[in-house]
């Protein structure tokens, strides 16, 4: 692969300063500080806000990766930037993998988390299989060529909510080997473990490698 010029104007990785700028396609502030902490101090984290995208992305697609893809084609195509994008869904064995791509919006278009946990916990009432994954997909548009990277966590649904830290099905999520809900945990311990932590990495490690030399 040919080596991009990773410093031009705002791209999606920029040398500038001896700091990375990265463009992640997202308005949701609670992704946006969650991967901003996993990113630590060598890059510079910007949200679609940040470069003047407003609009409300599409995500029509029945698959992680052509959500996530699709969200950052857009920003590259709408605003002529390389940009990474994510789609995250929780996988419930007992519901053969739902509510998976429609985790968001499982109890109606609203995305109302509380709903959605309700209804997924009513769902499950009875079930003695609780067995459960997050699997985040992140699609990288980097000078017109498409990457993506999977992180998973392995886990169950417990039968409340517990805990007031994170954000969607946190609550309800309990990660193998531990006791405790993602939303009981401190938010470094969760972004050690998380998914989109194992995701990241993938990422970052890929993005370290188109960088130039010293």
């Amino acid at each position: 692969m040919t080596r991009p010029d990773l410093s031009q104007e705002l791209g999606c990785v920029t040398k500038h300063k001896q700091m990375n700028e990265i463009v992640f396609a997202s308005h949701n502030q609670h992704k946006i500080e969650e991967i901003r902490a996993i990113l630590g101090p060598d890059f510079v984290l910007k949200g679609l806000s940040d470069i003047g995208c407003y609009e409300v992305i599409p995500e029509p697609y029945d698959t992680l990766e052509e959500n996530a893809l699709a969200k950052a084609r857009h920003v590259t195509d709408h605003h002529n930037m390389d940009c990474f994008a994510d789609d995250t869904g929780l996988e419930v064995e007992a519901l053969h993998g739902m509510p998976g791509v429609y985790s968001a919006r499982y109890a109606g278009p609203e995305k109302d988390s509380i709903k959605n946990m309700q209804k997924l916990l009513k769902e499950l009432q009875g079930s003695q299989n609780r067995r459960a994954r997050f699997r985040t997909v992140i699609a990288l548009v980097l000078q017109g060529s498409s990457y993506f990277f999977e992180g998973i966590v392995e886990g169950r649904i417990d039968h409340e909510a517990k805990g007031k830290q994170g954000f969607g099905y946190d609550p309800v999520f309990i990660p193998d080997g531990y006791t405790m809900s993602f939303a009981e945990m401190p938010a470094k311990e969760k972004n050690r473990i998380s998914h989109r932590k194992r995701a990241m990495d993938k990422l970052i490690t890929f993005l370290k490698g188109q960088l130039p030399a010293g």
